[in-house]
């Protein structure tokens, strides 16, 4: 590593704004104590050093496949998450204060909610307006009445804190519906101590993970049933949602199981979990779906993200929920300005974290306050995230004066703070340091001994005073990493807890039936991308050894060839006046994400893959980041460019993800079912293409038998056993009949054989054939006992008719054994109406 200039100090290449209280450089120039190693250590690195650090930095997170999506946004799915290098360094001392604050606040919280879903004495006494309980959405009356499994109702805890220009903490909202950012927390770690090892490791910085290992205890802990072995899933949802990459990432570092509303029902009060091998009991759910949204039977009837029964077994004790449906009735600040007088009389003590001064408009002379002094409040919804918050002094006059009617005619509606400003921090922004406004979010969980801080967070960036007005969900800003500076005589290792004895086992117990259906249609997108990218390259192979030729109407001929074969073009093309122009208008349906080519079937690839995050490897992951990345290269190779070697690259990405599910993946039901979608799209392709390159010949010699053995990778082993020009008995034999060829129809049906059989063997063995198996058998018959002299046969009159009859009765064969698959394992219902034989999207 190049050491730079000692002598350059912070000072002279970081400048904080005037008037606000920064984290790092104090009123009088000087670095704060706990930032001084810090500083000290980056002040080392050379401008080129950093830049090079950060670009692995940014690399690193997009590998990893960081993302969030911004609602309503057309543009907002997978968007890239924003990390600055450079933590937020707190010291102990600040950040006992903190955790104290934290746990005192959660604690009161739940108190406050035990009442106000129980014996409301809070209300009866004054201490709470009755309408600001009644008049809030997030109050759900099925909850009145009845104490959650775990005896609580709040299991995890976030609060978004900012210092004001006095120094001082103060919290400026509450998270306790179900907090998000924990998880994006742990992934900036991993980033940023990777980043700036030697950093890390000099500052002895506190570890994440033992909370996470808490948190996971605690879950297991709520079990109402078996304590030692408890079914514990995470309710996503779905990959819609705006954080859903830390749904997949906390179900993958807690070991737990990743479903949505669709993938569990409500059996005798009971939960469970629809799987292959049948419903399979659950203990626990860790809540990420929004409460009112958890079961359409007693909340929200338009509801499909919940589960009908749900809180009816949550009564019954049968499952515990975390949080517990309900805790979003003080998510946000409409309670705030309450929260000093109910600590005192609740807990016997002063908050020692303070909130930011607020007011509630349901109240006659707060509303007569924020009417008055509008310009310098900040106002928000009282109940949780309904509309954006405000700023009172970027309001034009005639946005205020419809502000203020708004506040006039519902004031229980709103909520105003006045908030001084936030504390800034240095950020890495092209190449040099930059202040930006910076708010915390600090996270907690339940223990049976109180509760624990998360030592760290997240912290999230503005350059302008928006930040206060932007929400996770939104995207807005940046984020940066939280370090609390242990010191060596802090530093100690938690104790190991030690696991409950292992039950052995080599089933894969817990795969939904959805689950199953997306790995499926994995294989399936898969194979449709590798055969488009190899129908293409063939194409644009043979047109431009055409055109080089200046046989424009050879590079028709090839075209209007592929077409036949099943290759995705635009319909007009061949009307092209120009055959110059042929390559590039064909490339450019393909990179086009509108058409049915190429870039459609890689982004629907990609959308399968996001459904299946928790359950693909990360070197998964990164191959398909980088399939996407090879496919939006082709545009500009279109233009002047090598496109048969961005294909060629294309091809060998996808062989690499091929690579990784034959290398990696266990042979149990996940792998069966992405094989046998590969294996049932190669075979229908295959038919397809034998049939289109017989389709309208009047001999052999006319038959593309060439491009045949090209696009299936197979000229070597013709060329090897029959040392002679391609023939139509020998490519038949090689492509249809020949099951030692893994690019054979023959081969794809065998290997589907052995895979229905051993899906039929999941749950319940009746000793019958099941229909897909009985279809397999009908299939491996028809194709070992095919005659290929006779399908080469051309009769004068009916051509190659017995070849396209065969052919014809092989594809319907084909759809049926997808249709009966979706039968037999991807739907729940006990029966559907009859449709017609066609492809069905996830």
């Amino acid at each position: 590593m190049r050491q730079g200039n000692p002598t350059v100090s912070l000072q002279s290449v970081y400048r904080p704004l005037p008037g606000t209280y920064d984290e790092v450089l104090g009123e009088d120039g000087e670095i704060r104590p706990h930032w001084r190693q810090f500083t000290e250590g980056l002040m080392r690195f050379e401008p080129e050093e950093m830049r090079r650090r950060w670009d692995m930095g940014q690399r690193l997170l997009r590998d990893n496949g960081v993302t969030y999506n911004v609602y309503g946004d057309p543009e907002g799915l997978d968007r890239p998450w924003r990390l600055d290098p450079l933590p937020v360094v707190l010291s102990q001392d600040e950040w006992h204060m903190i955790a104290a604050g934290i746990e005192q606040r959660a604690t009161l919280l739940e108190t406050i909610l035990s009442d106000l879903y129980g014996k409301r004495t809070l209300l009866s006494r004054g201490l709470i307006p009755s309408s600001l309980l009644h008049a809030n959405p997030g109050f759900l009356r099925p909850c009145h009445g009845w104490l959650p499994a775990g005896k609580r109702r709040m299991h995890v805890y976030a609060a978004d804190l900012a210092r004001g220009s006095n120094g001082h903490w103060r919290v400026v909202g509450d998270r306790t519906e179900s907090p998000s950012g924990s998880g994006y927390a742990l992934e900036n770690r991993s980033i940023v101590s990777r980043v700036l090892p030697e950093l890390h490791r000099s500052l002895q910085v506190e570890r994440l993970g033992p909370f996470f290992d808490t948190l996971r205890r605690q879950l297991q802990m709520l079990s109402p049933r078996h304590k030692d072995d408890p079914r514990v899933v995470l309710l996503t949802p779905g990959p819609y949602n705006a954080t859903y990459f830390e749904h997949a990432f906390l179900a993958r570092q807690l070991g737990i199981t990743l479903v949505q509303g669709e993938d569990l029902t409500v059996r005798d009060n009971n939960v469970y979990l629809k799987a292959l091998t049948g419903l399979q009991r659950v203990d626990v759910i860790f809540r990420r779906t929004g409460g009112v949204w958890c079961d359409p039977l007693e909340l929200r009837g338009d509801s499909t993200l919940g589960v009908a029964g749900l809180l009816q077994s949550a009564r019954a004790g049968n499952v515990a929920l975390a949080n517990a449906v309900g805790t979003g009735l003080l998510d946000g600040a409409s309670l705030m300005g309450f929260l000093p007088a109910l600590a005192r009389d609740l807990l016997g003590e002063q908050l020692a974290l303070p909130s930011v001064a607020t007011w509630w408009c349901g109240e006659p002379e707060s509303c007569r306050h924020v009417l008055a002094n509008l310009e310098r409040l900040i106002i928000r919804p009282a109940f949780a995230n309904r509309d954006q918050p405000v700023v009172g002094s970027a309001l034009t006059e005639s946005e205020a004066n419809s502000l203020r009617t708004a506040i006039a005619a519902h004031p229980w509606d709103w909520v105003a703070q006045e908030i001084e400003g936030t504390s800034t921090v240095p950020v890495w922004t092209g190449g040099h340091l930059e202040p930006q406004h910076c708010v915390l979010r600090v996270f907690a969980v339940a223990t049976e001994r109180g509760w624990q801080a998360l030592p760290g967070g997240l912290a999230r960036l503005s350059a302008e005073r928006e930040l206060l007005t932007t929400r996770l969900q939104a995207g807005g800003g940046g984020s940066k990493d939280i370090w609390i500076a242990a010191g060596r005589r802090d530093l100690q290792t938690p104790a190991k807890l030690r696991a409950p004895a292992v039950r052995l086992t080599r089933d894969n117990r817990d795969l939904p039936s959805r689950v199953a259906d997306n790995m499926f249609w994995l294989g399936r997108y898969l194979e449709r991308c590798e055969a488009t990218t190899r129908l293409l390259r063939a194409a644009l192979g043979h047109m431009e050894d055409s055109l080089a030729q200046d046989d424009g109407e050879q590079a028709r001929a090839t075209l209007h060839t592929m077409g036949l074969l099943g290759m995705e073009m635009p319909a007009d093309i061949l009307e092209e006046d120009n055959p110059e122009n042929l390559p590039y208008r064909l490339t450019q349906f393909h990179v086009d994400e509108s058409t049915t080519g190429l870039a459609n079937s890689v982004d629907r690839l990609i959308r399968v893959v996001t459904n299946l995050r928790d359950r693909l490897s990360t070197d998964t992951w990164r191959a398909v980041q980088r399939l996407r990345d090879e496919v939006g290269l082709l545009e500009a190779e279109s233009l002047d460019g090598d496109i048969i070697g961005r294909l060629n690259s294309v091809v060998l990405t996808m062989q690499g993800i091929s690579g990784l599910a034959m290398e990696n993946m266990t042979r149990g039901p996940q792998w069966l079912f992405l094989d046998s979608g590969r294996r049932l799209e190669r075979a229908i392709a295959i038919v397809d293409n034998l049939s289109g390159a017989l389709t309208d010949v009047e001999s052999e010699d006319a038959i593309a038998l060439d491009l045949l053995l090209e696009i299936w990778d197979s000229v070597m082993t013709y060329r090897s056993r029959y040392l002679a020009s391609p023939r139509l008995a020998g490519v038949l034999d090689l492509l249809l009949c020949d099951e030692s060829n893994p690019r054979s129809l023959g081969f794809q049906v065998g290997t589907l054989s052995r895979h229905v059989d051993s899906l039929a063997g999941i749950g319940e063995d009746s000793g019958f054939y099941k229909p897909e198996q009985k279809l397999m058998t009908i299939l491996s018959g028809t194709i070992r006992t095919t005659d290929v002299t006779v399908l080469a046969r051309y009769e004068r009159d009916a051509g190659y008719h017995d070849a396209e009859r065969l052919l014809d009765f092989l594809r319907s064969r084909l759809w049926e054994l997808s249709e009966q698959l979706s039968r037999s394992y991807f739907t729940h219902a006990q029966w559907r109406l009859p449709v017609a034989r066609m492809e069905v999207m996830p």
